[in-house]
């Protein structure tokens, strides 16, 4: 991930402008620690902090077009820029950089180019023939970006929050899916999938072309001319990955130059579910592993830097950020500098334990359509921001965009969870991966139960964060809540705690209004609550607050809900799903809500 900084548009262009712009782009170097660039042009500033991926020695920023007319600063992948310079036949390209498309595509097809990109990224694009800009941001957010605007009429554009928090007289999350023209005035949304308007999908479930749908997805991450590597808890969703991943890393240009042995990487405390799981998916994988353990303290001394660089005060996303958070720092010390994650996929086919609930397909299926329009405020926000803080970069193929329509255009009432019927949360994933002939994976870990990562590196963890903030905050600070923070009152002490810190790093309201919903938000959301009111007095976003499920889960297996499905030969698997009966008891309690 890079980090990109605009002013557009403001009233000074003097030197002392120029300095503020480049100390306020520095602030964003650990997501580029490999160069920076700056461009001005009249009142118009664009700077860049590089991580350089694809093109290393060529592909700095600011990019421009052949007359260097079109200037553009860019933060993220454009997985089909080959295909797209091939539709470029009269341009002539500075560098091999994936980014580099971008110019070129607008100086032929103006603003409507955007949807033509395939790929994670915000950019800003300034024409210096008319000063006119546009700015864009990926379909779902994958990538971070705000915009602010100053006193003086200038628009801002940053990666993160602290490279213009300080300058603007209010700012917002820059939102997915849309552009933003100056011609225009406004923002307008250039992503519109089918499945946005959240009607009720009617294909039938194609197992095989899920299943391709999602490996070309993982094939398409494997561009780079860097060392890289899979995170891996040994669930579901990072298993897959990680399989398809090592199925098709040989003769890829990435293991001609760094090997055809995939790396593979998990965090968690010593004798955690993840670290064990993930262990064993590795050796069936042949990846070289590697384990990273840390201490409650180790993750308690780190949340106010975990604060300052994924820049949110909910309660799930920082106890999710803090060992990804730690993990990305050894990850980038042994010199990989992108990974490759699997966040998306509970969102996209209702993986959260709360979907069991859910009393039809039109319900379950409109769910799902709200839970990707937030992922750029959780999971994609974790996900950016925890590895951008040491100059790493993650991926996503669940979230890739023709991948979504695939899974998105299914009738919801396959994906419905069926425990009489064997179908688990994600059945309709798991069932498309279950290849008898050439496994992915083995079945226990196929049908493995789902875990909630911060639950998954280890229980005490969460304990640890809930003991630490009561040290810090009283029951007194508790009653005057909603005076000291009126908006999104905390109704913990975890929560209280965690504001604290991010009030004092962004006290301006615009901060706190970037972070919604609240502490619970997460986890115990209005739908949740609507399918089950017992849901509604419940203020702790972990999973296994829920009904003990995972207490039971895993009071008799040692460690995994699936684990009995090793003992479980295919010959007696029921119902013709390939499911074992161990799963189909376990589903019918798995009533708890995974924020």
């Amino acid at each position: 991930m890079c980090g990109i900084l605009a002013v557009l548009g403001c009233s000074d262009d003097s030197q002392t402008k120029r300095v503020r712009v480049l100390e306020l782009s520095r602030r964003l170097k650990h997501r580029g620690p490999d160069w920076s660039g700056l461009y001005q042009h009249g009142d118009c500033f664009l700077a860049h902090q590089r991580l350089a991926i694809i093109d290393p020695a060529s592909g700095d920023q600011p990019l421009y077009n052949e007359d260097k007319a079109i200037v553009v600063t860019v933060n993220g992948e454009i997985y089909n820029h080959e295909q797209l310079r091939n539709r470029l036949p009269n341009h002539k390209f500075r560098t091999g950089s994936d980014c580099d498309v971008i110019a070129h595509l607008y100086e032929e097809y103006g603003e409507d180019f955007v949807d033509m990109l395939d790929g994670m990224f915000s950019f800003v694009l300034l024409d210096t023939r008319d000063n006119s800009f546009i700015v864009a941001r990926d379909a779902v957010g994958i990538t971070s970006l705000y915009i602010g605007w100053g006193l003086d009429g200038s628009i801002w554009i940053s990666s993160e929050l602290k490279g213009l928090n300080d300058d603007c007289e209010h700012f917002q999350c820059f939102p997915p899916g849309h552009l933003y023209s100056s011609k225009n005035g406004g923002f307008r949304r250039w992503y519109n999938p089918i499945w946005f308007s959240e009607a009720i999908p009617s294909s039938p479930y194609d197992p095989l072309a899920l299943r391709r749908a999602f490996e070309n997805a993982v094939i398409k991450r494997l561009m780079t001319d860097v060392p890289f590597g899979v995170l891996l808890s040994g669930g579901l969703d990072s298993s897959l990955v990680a399989s398809i991943t090592a199925r098709h890393l040989a003769g890829t240009k990435a293991a001609k130059q760094w090997g055809s042995q995939l790396h593979s990487f998990c965090v968690g405390l010593e004798g955690s579910p993840d670290l064990k799981a993930a262990r064993e998916v590795a050796d069936y994988l042949g990846t070289v592993h590697h384990e990273f353990h840390f201490t409650v303290q180790d993750g308690i001394d780190a949340i106010e830097d975990v604060i300052y660089h994924i820049e949110t005060y909910d309660v799930t996303t920082i106890r999710a950020s803090t060992p990804m958070f730690l993990m990305s720092r050894k990850i980038k010390a042994l010199g990989v500098k992108m990974v490759i994650s699997g966040e998306g996929s509970d969102e996209i086919f209702g993986g959260y334990l709360y979907f069991h609930k859910a009393p039809n397909k039109e319900e379950f299926h409109r769910e799902t359509c709200h839970k990707i329009k937030a992922l750029h405020q959780y999971d994609c926000l974790r996900a950016n921001k925890s590895t951008s803080a040491w100059g790493l970069e993650a991926r996503v193929p669940f979230l890739d965009k023709d991948f979504i329509n695939v899974a998105m255009a299914i009738d919801p009432q396959w994906k419905m969870i069926r425990p009489e019927e064997g179908r688990i949360e994600k059945w309709v994933l798991r069932k498309a991966f279950d290849d008898e002939d050439h496994p992915y994976l083995p079945k226990h870990i196929l049908y493995r139960q789902k875990e909630q990562f911060s639950d998954g590196v280890g229980y005490s963890w969460i304990d640890g964060l809930k003991a630490h903030a009561a040290l810090h905050v009283t029951d007194k600070m508790m009653q005057n809540a909603e005076f000291i923070f009126p908006h999104n009152t905390p109704n913990t002490k975890e929560a209280y705690y965690y504001r604290m810190i991010f009030e004092r790093f962004f006290p301006q309201n615009s901060a706190s209004l970037t972070v919604p919903g609240g502490a619970s938000v997460a986890c115990s959301t209005a739908k949740a609550v609507e399918w089950d009111a017992s849901w509604s007095n419940n203020l702790d976003p972990s999973g296994r607050a829920a009904l003990g499920v995972h207490l039971s889960a895993y009071a008799d297996t040692g460690g995994s809900a699936a684990a009995q499905a090793a003992k479980v030969s295919s010959s007696k698997m029921i119902n013709n799903n390939n499911v074992p009966p161990r799963m189909m008891e376990v589903s019918a309690k798995e009533v708890a809500i995974h924020g």
